[in-house]
């Protein structure tokens, strides 16, 4: 069954408002960009509207951190003190999820992250992120892996402790309930 990537007029009215707001309150995130421009793009690519509500629903607090001069593309990241609530306590992918033999958690980040239509913070994206504020203080997100450390069984994750951003690694399989992900998304 297909999951229906559209949201009602008012839906849509009131994500606008949610996102107006935070973008007024937060201007260091975006120095220089104005919200008419970023609304009316929000508005001509609906389905990336979605994303951003399911991004919302979750508990992610997206917030325009950057603009794609040359694709013209604004860049949303979760911008939650923590690891957004509704994305927690889930394995890095599902090759890791496969591989565990009891206790298996719903679903996964990166199956989570696809059903959305977003994707996981890289490392640099992640670490661009610490510069805007202080995130990740009690919990940790998974942020998207090399193919070559996720071949040998691994994944990355990212916290921010003792005032500095550590990256560390576990095995994909593995979950914690104060793990989730960060996401990212291009409109």
């Amino acid at each position: 069954m297909k999951t229906k990537k559209a949201m009602s007029p008012k839906q849509s009215d009131a994500l606008l408002a949610t996102l107006k707001t935070r973008f007024g309150k937060n201007p260091g995130r975006h120095k220089g960009l104005d919200w008419a421009k970023v609304q009316a793009r929000l508005e001509a690519k609906p389905d990336k509207l979605w994303s951003l509500h399911q991004m919302e629903e979750t508990g992610g607090e997206p917030d325009v951190v950057g603009h794609d001069k040359k694709t013209g593309e604004f860049v949303f990241n979760d911008c939650s003190p923590e690891s957004p609530a509704g994305r927690r306590s889930v394995c890095y992918d599902r090759a890791g999820w496969e591989s565990r033999k009891e206790h298996r958690p719903k679903t996964t980040a990166m199956d989570m992250a696809t059903e959305m239509g977003v994707g996981l913070l890289t490392e640099d994206e992640y670490l661009a992120l610490q510069k805007l504020g202080e995130f990740d203080l009690k919990t940790s997100s998974w942020i998207a892996t090399p193919p070559d450390i996720r071949k040998l069984g691994g994944a990355l994750y990212a916290e921010r402790r003792y005032s500095r951003i550590f990256t560390g690694h576990n095995g994909a399989q593995s979950y914690y309930g104060v793990r989730g992900f960060r996401s990212s998304l291009r409109v």
